[in-house]
């Protein structure tokens, strides 16, 4: 399914056959519904990291360094991961449950029989969608989260805030930024062909979409777990001075 979803995309594009309609409404459609939900994670994620390090690195008597462990925390890690609960959590249940219900109705195989391909119409937008709105999001999740632990490092905390962008900015390089973009793409991407493949394997009526959609949300949350562990030990072989 990835592979097919993504020579089909590339092809697409190619050719000019690419449905940007349907692209853009898929992805205006993920954006309603984990916009808000991201702040409301975000705010306390940065609250709590900002919080925990913050009392650690207060007793090494090291305020300042609040910000730099913020920023890493919450750009490499936090912004991604929540990135991709959110769209594994809201965006793979409705594609999954949209495709699965489809499925039942026999229409991915009346599409089969006019010879068009359910993959090029159905599944190519949706991930051409996620992967415009992972990065998107996943730029609103770091922005939200940095805004509250920096509320919380110069509020309560005490934390100089020209001290706190100083560390901020020693320690968190641009490549963070973009090993945090791209990890949320991936998550994505992920989440998008799980409930895709969910969706269009869906068999024995309502009861088998519903089966259908919790293996989408649990199989992507379980994915993205997984792969992230991974992205973040070869991170650590190639830029152990930034994770440390």
């Amino acid at each position: 399914m990835a592979a097919e979803a993504s020579r089909g995309l590339l092809v697409d594009l190619v050719r000019g056959r690419f449905q940007w309609r349907e692209m853009l409404s898929q992805a205006w459609y993920l954006v309603t519904v984990t916009a808000i939900p991201a702040v409301l994670m975000a705010i306390p994620f940065g609250v709590v990291v900002s919080v925990q390090v913050g009392n650690l690195i207060h007793q090494l008597g090291a305020d300042s360094l609040v910000g730099a462990a913020g920023g890493l925390g919450v750009i490499q890690q936090g912004a991604p991961i929540a990135t991709g609960l959110l769209l594994g959590g809201a965006g793979a249940s409705a594609i999954a449950s949209d495709l699965g219900a489809r499925t039942v109705r026999e229409e991915i195989d009346a599409l089969r029989t006019m010879g068009i391909s359910p993959v090029h119409r159905l599944v190519v937008p949706r991930v051409a969608a996620m992967l415009l709105v992972a990065p998107l999001l996943n730029i609103l999740i770091v922005f939200t989260g940095i805004v509250a632990g920096y509320l919380i490092a110069v509020g309560p905390q005490g934390v100089t805030p020209g001290s706190y962008w100083a560390t901020f900015g020693a320690f968190t390089a641009l490549s963070d930024v973009w090993i945090s973009l791209g990890k949320a793409a991936l998550f994505g991407f992920l989440v998008v062909i799980l409930a895709c493949q969910r969706g269009l394997e869906a068999r024995g009526g309502p009861r088998g979409v519903a089966d259908g959609v919790n293996a989408a949300v649990v199989l992507s949350v379980a994915a993205i777990i997984v792969v992230n562990l991974v992205i973040t030990q070869v991170v650590a072989m190639f830029l152990p001075i930034r994770v440390a």
